[in-house]
């Protein structure tokens, strides 16, 4: 009898012990969204993106390894960075700084400058080489990794091809450990709407995606309507870039894409098995 007792006190204790834990990550998270290195740019799209609903569905925790594939100008990072600086590790996988091409040398040297500019916040941000429009993808070591995130960068790399795509997840899925997690944010194309082989429109079917992770061997976990806009009909001239922030047709119906807001986008959790 009094070992039963023990073990339900115990359980009871354990379950204490996590629940705290749990709201202690929550609070660093939210603490990460709300600190003052962010830009006030940046700051102002939360509204639309969602940073601390979409990391929470993806399963982030303070001491994990994450991978942001494309971090591009950082809208993440400033996130991440703060977040994993402590326990975790954040890795920011882009272009090369020994690049063979200009162009890709050029945008690799504006990243880590970007990550200069605050090195109380960015100077453990490690670099990984992910290039895929020459296939190159050296970010981290197999099954090293515990989490890897990418945020409206599939369209981008469409255009590379079928095989190239194939070797891009096949290497998320190298990296990763076995129950690691793959987060996709996409803007999303809706199943009526024809797909075409360069995703042209920047927008991207649903099943398409998940095909592409399904065939590197992923398992579809979860999905989130956490970015979702009804409002987004995603037939804009000019594509997705003519919604904000880009604004790609200027003053052209301007107040119309406003009203809209930034686009309809679907959240993906895939797990390795």
């Amino acid at each position: 009898m009094k070992r039963s007792i023990l073990s339900a006190l115990a359980t009871t204790l354990l379950l204490c012990a996590s629940a705290g834990a749990s709201a202690a990550e929550d609070a660093a998270l939210k603490a990460a969204i709300a600190a003052p290195s962010r830009t006030p740019e940046n700051v102002a799209r939360d509204g639309y993106r969602h940073p601390y609903e979409t990391l929470s569905f993806f399963g982030i925790q303070p001491g994990m390894t994450v991978v942001e594939l494309a971090p591009g100008g950082g809208w993440y990072t400033e996130i991440l960075a703060p977040y994993l600086r402590e326990h975790g590790k954040l890795i920011a996988a882009g272009p090369d700084l020994a690049a063979p091409g200009e162009g890709e040398r050029k945008s690799a040297e504006r990243f880590l400058a970007r990550l200069n500019t605050k090195p109380e916040v960015y100077n453990k941000v490690a670099l990984g080489v992910f290039a895929p429009a020459r296939g190159a993808y050296a970010f981290a070591p197999a099954g090293s990794v515990d989490l890897v995130l990418t945020f409206r960068n599939i369209h981008n790399w469409m255009p590379t091809g079928p095989d190239n795509l194939k070797a891009l997840f096949g290497s998320v899925y190298t990296s990763l450990k076995k129950g690691g997690v793959f987060g996709i944010v996409e803007h999303r194309l809706p199943d009526s709407k024809v797909q075409d082989a360069s995703a042209s429109s920047g927008y991207m079917h649903e099943k398409y995606v998940i095909g592409l992770a399904e065939a590197a061997g992923f398992k579809l976990l979860a999905k989130s309507e956490v970015n979702a806009n009804p409002k987004d009909t995603a037939d804009h001239k000019g594509g997705v870039w003519a919604l904000p922030p880009t604004y790609a047709n200027k003053d052209e119906d301007r107040a119309k894409y406003q009203a809209i807001g930034e686009s309809d986008r679907m959240t993906l959790k895939f797990i390795k098995p």
